[in-house]
């Protein structure tokens, strides 16, 4: 990993920390009511994971309040995001599940996205794994098809990596979960990316080895996958750093289940209070709702929405490979 990004990660990192063990947090006010906008449909595996995750912050605060979850568009939350975006005040009251997609559609720039989710502050995040998974070894030399949702999917970072690998892919676009590993047993794609719990097994049962797993916060190996090497163990030394950055930046956005966040500009003890809360939830038992995912705490949900929110720069970078490689540019 590049040094200044490190820094800045390490930064983050310390940041974070920071404000989850700050003492003065309870001298906070704590809100007699809060609403946390959640991505549809009403009984959706978003709007039951945002409801858990309430009813959990509502413990976890030092006086009691009620956590409301408030249920917008669909599963993408690229409606919620911009009802967030456009209503919060800094206040503490309202706070925002973001799952992953709504910030892909950020970094392709998706005109439906008017939202910036760079500087809203984190406090916790479920994830899951994403790897990418095909016949033989990834170095080999043999072309290979790739299944994928369509051009614009989060899907299409593990592509990117293949490109920095040096190894020729062709894109097979309309096939996702189910249908993606349809397409592999019946011989018609090599390699494809796999969500969610157990991907070694599941890349077993399909004929298949696990190549790499998009890497967890920081760089590091995902630690629901430590066998698993990660994208930067296999490209190291990237001759485009802002291109590993940007298939970081989508990788992330395949593990983020959901990700709390609050509007910008909230003052510090508000969301010292909101991260103290969030502790709750990070250390409750997981559950069905949880199916395979782990829950991050405030210091590593801050440092993950370093990789996610990926900065102007590497999400030009991207926008600019979809063209060149996929000729494709969002609507």
């Amino acid at each position: 990993m590049d040094p200044t990004r490190r820094g800045l990660t390490g930064a983050a990192l310390a940041a974070a920390l920071g404000a989850t063990v700050r003492p003065a947090f309870a001298a906070a006010p704590v809100p007699e009511a809060a609403t946390l906008l959640a991505p549809g449909p009403e009984d959706g595996a978003e709007a039951q994971l945002a409801g858990r995750a309430a009813a959990a912050l509502a413990r976890g605060l030092v006086q009691a309040a009620a956590v409301r979850v408030s249920v917008l568009g669909g599963p993408d939350g690229i409606t919620a995001a911009n009802r967030f975006a456009s209503s919060s005040a800094p206040d503490g009251r309202v706070l925002l599940m973001l799952p992953g997609l709504a910030v892909q559609a950020q970094l392709v720039g998706d005109s439906r996205a008017r939202y910036e989710p760079r500087q809203w502050p984190a406090l916790c995040a479920s994830l899951q794994t994403a790897v990418v998974a095909g016949r033989g070894a990834p170095a080999d030399g043999t072309p290979l098809r790739i299944a994928l949702p369509s051009p614009g999917s989060a899907e299409v970072a593990s592509l990117l990596a293949l490109d920095l690998m040096g190894r020729r892919a062709t894109p097979i676009f309309g096939l996702s979960a189910a249908a993606a590993e349809a397409a592999v047993r019946q011989g018609q794609a090599d390699a494809l990316v796999l969500c969610g719990g157990t991907p070694g097994p599941r890349a077993a049962s399909l004929g298949l080895s696990p190549w790499f797993a998009f890497d967890a916060a920081g760089g590091a190996r995902d630690p629901m996958a430590p066998e698993i090497p990660s994208l930067g163990d296999l490209i190291p030394d990237p001759h485009r750093p802002d291109l590993l950055d940007a298939a970081r930046a989508a990788g992330a956005a395949l593990r983020t289940r959901g990700l709390l966040v609050l509007p910008p500009l909230t003052a510090a003890d508000v969301v010292a209070l909101w991260r103290g809360a969030a502790q709750k939830w990070v250390e409750e038992t997981p559950g069905a709702l949880d199916d395979g995912a782990r829950r991050a705490g405030p210091a590593e949900a801050t440092v993950l929405s370093t990789t996610l929110c990926a900065p102007a720069d590497i999400a030009l970078a991207y926008r600019e490979w979809l063209l060149r490689r996929l000729n494709w540019r969002a609507a």
